[in-house]
C-alpha cells in the first residue's frame, strides 16, 4: 500500500509541475451577437467643429439639396456631390486611442456624409473617419462604406490601436454585412483583413430554406510584435429557433 501511494504522489507532483496548456487564439468578434449600439451622445457645438474643419462647406438640411448641381451628372456622383457641398454629414459615433501614432490620445469621429439623393445602391451615401489629436485634424479617410465601429484593439502591440468596422446592406429582406479591420498609421487606412461576409440573414424575407448565418472571427493569441493571424467559423441557425447556431464552414463566407 505504501509503494502505491508512493507512486500516486509522485505522478500527482508531475502533473502539478507541467505547464498549463496555453491558448492559442482569442476571440476578436462573434458576429452570431448583435454588436451593442452607440450610447454616445455628440453635443450639437461638437459636430459643428468637427464637419467645419473635415468639411470646405455642406448643408445642414435635407431641404437644401439640390439634383442639378454642378458635376451632378458625372460619373462619380456622390464625389461630385461633396465637391459642391451637396451633403448633410453628422457624427454618428466617437472613439478614443491612438489611431495614427502610439503614444497619442486622439479621438475618432465617424462621420455619415450623405450625400444629397444618395441611393439605395450607393449605401445612401459615403463613411469618414476623422481623426483628432486635440483641436488639430490629423486625419480624414474615407473607410469605403464600413459604417459601424465594432471593436478597438491592438493586436499587435505596437501601441496603434486598429478598429475592426462593418457595414449592413439590406435587399429584398436579405441582410448582409461584411468587416474589415484597418489600421490608421500615419494618417492612412491600411486595411489588414478583409473578412468579407461575416452576416447573412435571409429571415425577414420569410421564404422557404431562409436561415441566418454569422461567422466568429478569431486571432491568433496575443504575441509582442508578431503579425495577427485570423480563422473564421460560420455557423447557422433556423430563423425559428435563432439560438441553436451549428458550425457549417470555416474560412470566408462568400468562398463556401
Amino acid at each position: 500500500m505504501k509503494t502505491i501511494f508512493f507512486i500516486l504522489a509522485i505522478t500527482s507532483s508531475v502533473i502539478a509541475q507541467r505547464p498549463s496548456a496555453q491558448k492559442n487564439r482569442d476571440v476578436l468578434f462573434d458576429f452570431r451577437k448583435e454588436p451593442p449600439a452607440s450610447a454616445v451622445k455628440i453635443p450639437a457645438a461638437t459636430q459643428r467643429t468637427v464637419l467645419t474643419k473635415v468639411f470646405r462647406r455642406y448643408l445642414t438640411n435635407q431641404d437644401k439639396c439640390k439634383s442639378d448641381f454642378a458635376g451632378s451628372s458625372s460619373d462619380d456622383y456622390l464625389a461630385a456631390a461633396r465637391k459642391a457641398g451637396m451633403m448633410v454629414p453628422s457624427i454618428t459615433d466617437m472613439i478614443t486611442g491612438s489611431f495614427t501614432a502610439a503614444g497619442q490620445t486622439q479621438t475618432a469621429y465617424l462621420i455619415s456624409v450623405s450625400e444629397c439623393n444618395a441611393s439605395h445602391a450607393d449605401n445612401f451615401g459615403t463613411t469618414r473617419l476623422a481623426i483628432f489629436s486635440g483641436p488639430q485634424l490629423v486625419a480624414d479617410v474615407d473607410t469605403d462604406f464600413m459604417s459601424f465601429i465594432v471593436r478597438k484593439i491592438d493586436l499587435d502591440g505596437n501601441g496603434i490601436d486598429e478598429l475592426l468596422m462593418n457595414s449592413s446592406y439590406m435587399g429584398q429582406g436579405n441582410l448582409t454585412e461584411m468587416a474589415t479591420l484597418a489600421s490608421f498609421e500615419n494618417g492612412r487606412r491600411h486595411v489588414l483583413n478583409d473578412f468579407g461576409s461575416v452576416v447573412e440573414d435571409s429571415c425577414a424575407a420569410a421564404m422557404p430554406g431562409s436561415n441566418s448565418k454569422a461567422a466568429v472571427i478569431y486571432t491568433s493569441a496575443f504575441a509582442p510584435g508578431l503579425k495577427p493571424t485570423f480563422t473564421q467559423e460560420n455557423y447557422v441557425a433556423s430563423c425559428r429557433n435563432p439560438r441553436r447556431w451549428k458550425l457549417f464552414s470555416k474560412g470566408k463566407m462568400q468562398e463556401q
